[in-house]
């Protein structure tokens, strides 16, 4: 038994014991101390405020509900060995090492085409190899490749404990009721059966919910509008930043910055160490500190673009149901070059479509499997009367059109 721990106050969850050995040891290491310096939910402070919390947070709070859910299951006669909980931890203390700046928003254009979690398993590895070996069963646990199944499905899955941490969380800090879930309940529903995770049908409601909350709070926090539009804006910044800098001009940012911005990073370079060290020296400062100075930048297409997002004046955004044909965004793209004299090219920097989706429940993922009291399990979407009106499997989709209101041009 891990005697030796140390205690931090989590404003969710209340006090959370951190353990001695492998786990202190990971959360001390910079790659994940890091992760405060990345905001959980990017530019979402632009609309909510409150919603400033890193991933650091949330990771440590992941954490805590691990070990809440390995509790239970032991105490429901699930063998679990010390190591594997230990293990287990690990996992998702570390499932969002690989995000870089701003989280989600810049995922595919710090490097290009490569997803966070790829990113995630390879400093995984370098940080197992510092240590000598001592994380491989979590990194298997977070794969996939462990042995036991359930252990992965907590910490990847349609009802994982990072989705259960990160509702609760970012509907505290947004101050959105609707992700208020009831996690406590679902973790104590939890049990094993043929080595998958399943919940006991006394918490199917509690499930219900979670499901409902988490499609509201994507409308409402994740893809809200006006966040759409600040993260399109910051997209167009970095892409006219590393379109100067391969022409040669001379922008100012960060080493790291700029050694992204200058090559073309494949996923093969994932091995590289020189690629994960300078990643692993990115943050939200990086990125911001560069962009508060482009604002003087002599190219005025990358200069109106920084100012539009430090000052907050934000592109006017549409949203349909159905796509923006192209006679309506060309029609957009002229009115700019008209108003404000700008070039074919640089306008296009300007309006911006594209879509967004929302499933709350996708059957095409491992389905949320419900215990019954004569211990056989069912699909959640099969069980639940609610979810059998097939709302909340379906995509649904919306198209965005921005264009910058009249402030700069």
């Amino acid at each position: 038994m891990i005697k030796q721990y140390k205690i931090i106050n989590d404003p969710v969850h209340g006090f959370i014991n951190i353990p001695g050995g492998i786990i202190l040891e990971i959360i001390q290491h910079p790659l994940f101390q890091r992760l405060k310096e990345i905001k959980q939910l990017g530019l979402t402070s632009l609309v909510y405020p409150g919603a400033c919390h890193t991933r650091l947070n949330h990771a440590l709070g992941a954490m805590h509900l691990m070990n809440e859910a390995v509790n239970v299951l032991r105490l429901k006669g699930v063998n679990i060995s010390e190591e594997e909980q230990e293990q287990a931890m690990v996992a998702i203390l570390l499932h969002d090492v690989g995000h870089g700046p701003f989280s989600h928003a810049l995922e595919h254009n710090i490097l290009k085409g490569v997803s966070h979690e790829e990113i995630t398993l390879a400093l995984m590895k370098s940080i197992n190899r510092e240590k000598g070996g001592r994380i491989t069963m979590a990194i298997d646990i977070f794969t996939g490749d462990y042995y036991r199944k359930f252990l992965h499905q907590l910490v990847s899955s349609q009802l994982d404990v990072d989705r259960l941490d990160y509702l609760r969380r970012d509907s505290f800090f947004s101050g959105v009721a609707e992700g208020m879930i009831g996690h406590e309940r679902i973790i104590k529903m939890m049990n094993v059966k043929d080595d998958s995770l399943v919940i006991e049908e006394k918490g199917i409601y509690s499930v219900e919910k979670f499901l409902i909350s988490r499609r509201l709070m994507y409308w409402q926090v994740y893809l809200h509008k006006t966040v759409i539009a600040a993260e399109q804006l910051l997209v167009e910044i970095l892409s006219r930043a590393r379109e100067l800098k391969t022409e040669g001009a001379v922008i100012p940012g960060s080493p790291s910055l700029l050694y992204f911005l200058d090559k073309k990073i494949e996923k093969s370079s994932l091995s590289d160490n020189e690629v994960l060290n300078r990643f692993a020296a990115l943050d939200d400062s990086d990125v911001m500190s560069a962009i508060k100075q482009w604002r003087y930048a002599d190219d005025r297409t990358l200069s109106i673009l920084c100012r539009m997002l430090v000052e907050r004046r934000l592109p006017a955004i549409l949203l349909s149901k159905d796509p923006f044909d192209g006679i309506t965004f060309e029609d957009k793209i002229r009115e700019l070059i008209d108003r404000g004299g700008l070039s074919e090219r640089e306008a296009r920097y300007f309006v911006k479509t594209g879509e967004v989706q929302n499933r709350g429940y996708d059957r095409e993922e491992e389905n949320i499997q419900i215990l019954s009291k004569i211990g056989a399990t069912g699909d959640i979407y099969e069980i639940s009367d609610m979810l059998s009106a097939k709302a909340f499997s379906q995509i649904t989709k919306k198209y965005f059109l921005c264009t910058p209101k009249k402030y700069y041009f």
